[in-house]
């Protein structure tokens, strides 16, 4: 394709668009390893758990609030680790023997909007922006994993190691002593260590899908001023009851046997 157009930028303007047409395309087969046992490292899925917990949180407006109109909620995690270590697994079968404490921490991201009233009210009508919040509800609770809820055992952490040695040496004892007598023990200017550190895999969790169940009850509520409808009020702080439920699935990274095709 030609372009006439001359400029600063050459003979072609690529700020111009160009036609579209249908493209071909065909398979390639990407190279693969010999077919047999095969060794590689995948995220394995732990455990799938349901959690439920209960929030309850006083929500504060910057104006006054005629009438709620929807709540937009997310689910945020910002936490979630599973306490692996100690005498969680039996060393001779590999079996966890305990419940496994997994720690959660996050937060329900709220986005209100809201009506408020204008300055002026009449008795038969209420003029009223719309106006949004946005806030955080921050929730922790920690929550055992059975034994029987692991799909795959956890791979248990390798503890890193310090040993401290030393050599004999004999010296002699000085002035004062028999010649024939000497100190025997090590030597305490000298210092010898054998030090070992494991690079673990850490679990990780991924949020699947949750749902909140909420009660939301105005607790400051006083009639509109002035010659607005009876019925009519504003309030500035809720109190707001959640039941909380969402599903985690709890990964590992873990190097697994495959047969090749």
């Amino acid at each position: 394709m030609t372009n006439n157009h001359k400029g600063s930028h050459g003979c072609v303007n690529i700020n111009k668009s160009a036609s579209m047409e249908q493209c071909e395309n065909v398979t390639v087969n990407p190279p693969l390893v010999d077919a047999g046992p095969t060794i590689v490292q995948l995220p394995i899925t732990l455990a799938e758990i349901r959690v439920t917990s209960n929030l309850v949180a006083n929500i504060h407006f910057p104006d006054p609030v005629l009438e709620i109109k929807d709540i937009k909620k997310r689910v945020k995690i910002v936490q979630c680790r599973l306490l692996l270590g100690g005498n969680t697994v039996d060393a001779a079968t590999g079996l966890l023997t305990r419940p496994v404490p997994l720690f959660i921490k996050g937060f329900i991201r709220k986005n209100i909007q809201y009506a408020t009233p204008c300055p002026t009210a009449k008795s038969d009508c209420v003029a009223s922006e719309m106006r949004s919040l946005t806030v955080d509800v921050p929730f922790e609770c920690v929550t055992n994993i059975q034994p029987d809820q692991f799909f795959t055992n956890p791979i248990i952490p390798d503890l890193n190691t310090r040993n401290e040695f030393d050599f004999f040496r004999a010296q002699n004892l000085g002035h004062g002593f028999p010649e024939k007598d000497q100190l025997l023990s090590s030597d305490l200017s000298q210092f010898h260590q054998v030090s070992e550190q494991f690079y673990n895999q850490l679990p990780f969790c991924e949020l699947i899908s949750s749902r909140i169940v909420q009660w939301d009850e105005a607790i400051d509520r006083y009639p509109l001023p002035g010659n607005g409808p009876f019925e009519e009020g504003t309030f500035e702080t809720i109190v707001e009851k959640s039941m909380l439920d969402f599903t985690i699935k709890v990964l590992q990274k873990q190097q697994v046997r495959i047969q090749a095709l």
